[in-house]
């Protein structure tokens, strides 16, 4: 009787916390800054409370706003063989069929890339160039001087440079699920939108984990795609819930969460704090740049990894 009046304080805590964090911490809505704030105002009123924000007129002076047309890429990246994405669903790094499946990554001259997406050839699979890892100082050399190799007053603010720098760019089917990352991002749109739906840490009582088998996509001799087990991995741990339509009756927990939901157009910047979940959707090629910085591993880190283990405690019991 007592562990079970134990167990059920512990649940109600987790409950309450998210709630409590929100109406103490976070925004209802994503705020929008109109210049790009001083190191010392960015780091006070969005990294150390750990809040997001979208920045106008940060990137106003970048070339590749007004260069980066098809054309200007065709002529400079054109015939280059690049690494691209390539699902039958639009989801890459996402749960489909009780595996975690990864993408097959294709390598392809980027101009047939540019082909697929202007829609001049037809095909019934979705590419993306989303290869991270600073895909865009390794494989677009030739477009780094288009843009900055960092944000100056995110790197004062930091007191380190971005790990990576990140080059994006595909079709509207292509969906980025439900996850979080361990860094301080942020994330410029170049031309078209980009559609975020995010969750603070605090949410992660409402969020459901499941391990799953690591699989990757495989074309067949046909032209179809299989799914193929990576047999000596270990399972990964992944979000199965799609926020866009998320099953209740499987996970109820999640109604009780609120996400934020923010549109960055072209020009603007989107600050995504470390351990936010983010869902990312997208206009029909659209462009992006986003910069990964290191987070710190302080107080912040240590309190989400015990919400995080207890929420994983209370779940198997």
């Amino acid at each position: 009787m007592a562990e079970g009046a134990a167990l059920r304080a512990v649940r109600g805590c987790l409950a309450a916390f998210p709630r409590e964090a929100r109406e103490l911490g976070w925004p209802e809505s994503v705020p929008y800054l109109d210049r790009p704030p001083s190191p010392l105002e960015f780091y006070r009123e969005w990294v150390s409370p750990n809040k997001p924000c979208v920045i106008r007129n940060a990137i106003n002076h970048w070339p590749a706003l007004e260069k980066w047309t098809s054309a200007y890429l065709r002529e400079v990246v054109g015939p280059k063989v690049v690494s691209v994405a390539v699902t039958p669903n639009g989801y890459a790094d996402a749960v489909f069929q009780d595996r975690f499946v990864m993408p097959e990554e294709r390598q392809m001259p980027f101009m047939d890339f540019l082909d697929i997406v202007e829609k001049k050839v037809t095909s019934p699979n979705i590419f993306y160039v989303q290869k991270q890892c600073s895909n865009l100082t390794e494989e677009f050399p030739e477009l780094v001087c288009d843009v900055q190799p960092d944000i100056p007053w995110m790197s004062e603010a930091l007191g380190k440079k971005p790990d990576a720098v990140n080059f994006w760019v595909g079709e509207s089917a292509a969906v980025t699920s439900l996850h979080k990352d361990h860094y301080e991002n942020l994330y410029c749109v170049v031309s078209g939108e980009k559609y975020f739906l995010l969750h603070p840490p605090s949410d992660r009582p409402f969020i459901p984990y499941e391990l799953y088998q690591p699989a990757t996509y495989h074309i067949s001799e046909d032209g179809s795609f299989e799914i193929v087990d990576e047999k000596t991995a270990e399972k990964v741990p992944w979000i199965p819930l799609d926020p866009l339509k998320p099953d209740l009756e499987l996970y109820p927990e999640y109604a009780q969460a609120k996400p934020l939901k923010c549109t960055v157009k072209a020009g603007e910047m989107l600050y995504l704090p470390s351990l936010w979940f983010h869902h990312v959707q997208q206009s029909h090629g659209c462009i992006a740049v986003n910069y990964w910085y290191d987070m710190e591993y302080d107080i912040k880190y240590s309190y989400y990894q015990l919400l995080d283990s207890l929420t994983k405690a209370v779940k198997m019991l």
